[in-house]
This record gives structure tokens, sequence and C-alpha cells, in this order.
């Protein structure tokens, strides 16, 4: 008989760690990303660029199917929805530095990162909230 699966503090932040990691080396603001790489080669079609484009594509493909699975679409849309609002709220106080480009894209990334961890993470906690729920 199997045990359980329950979801750890480390389990979380290894999904978040694997989500920060598809969605950053895929872009971010400095040019250790696969975008900027791409574009410095005028996004030619080489063997290395193609392969490493095809792993982040797996690395997408699986953050996104657990998370759509877990929360669905809507789900994902309502979490999406929530931190753009968020964020438009704390910009219009004026905390957020929307002139700063890379500082934005910083937030966006994190944001990703965090969504599709929350996702990944969402089957475990709705599973152990039904089986540990009350009498």
């Amino acid at each position: 008989m199997v045990a359980s699966a329950r979801l750890t503090l480390g389990g979380f932040l290894a999904r978040f760690a694997f989500a920060l990691l598809v969605a950053g080396a895929t872009y971010n603001p400095t040019r250790y990303s696969y975008y900027a790489w791409a574009k410095s080669t005028g996004f030619e079609w080489r063997p290395p660029t193609v392969f490493v484009g095809v792993v982040l594509l797996i690395g997408w493909f699986v953050c996104l199917r657990l998370t759509l699975r877990s929360m669905g679409g809507l789900g994902l849309l309502l979490a999406n929805a929530f931190l753009a609002a968020l964020y438009w709220l704390v910009a219009s106080w004026g905390w957020l530095p929307i002139e700063n480009v890379a500082a934005i894209s910083w937030l966006g990334l994190f944001s990703v990162a965090a969504i599709l961890a929350v996702g990944m993470s969402w089957s475990y906690w709705r599973r152990s909230s039904t089986t540990t729920g009350s009498p």
C-alpha cells in the first residue's frame, strides 16, 4: 500500500524553483536567457538553439499541463487576473516602479513562476484538505 503523498514546504519550493528556472531561462531582462541568445544569433535555426528550445518547451509543457490539470483554465485565468489587479492597485498607489522595465520584467517572471508553482501544488492541497477534513 502506497502512503499518501503530502506537500511539504520543500516540495512547494522545488516546484517554484523548477517554474522559475523554466520561465527565467526562457526570458529575463538580462542577456542570459534563451530569448536573448536566439536574438543574438539573428533567430537562426542552429542545432544548439533548437535543442535548448525543445528542452524549454518540454519544461513549459510539464508546468502548464500540471497547472491546468489541477487548477483548470478558469483557475489559471483567475490567478493571473488577481495578480494583474493587485499590481495595478499597487502601481496606482505609486509603490511600483512602472517606468523600470527590468523591475517589471522580474516581477512578471516571479509572478509566472508563483502561479505555476501554486498550480503544480494545488492538487496536493486539494487532496489533503478532502482526506483530512472534518468527520
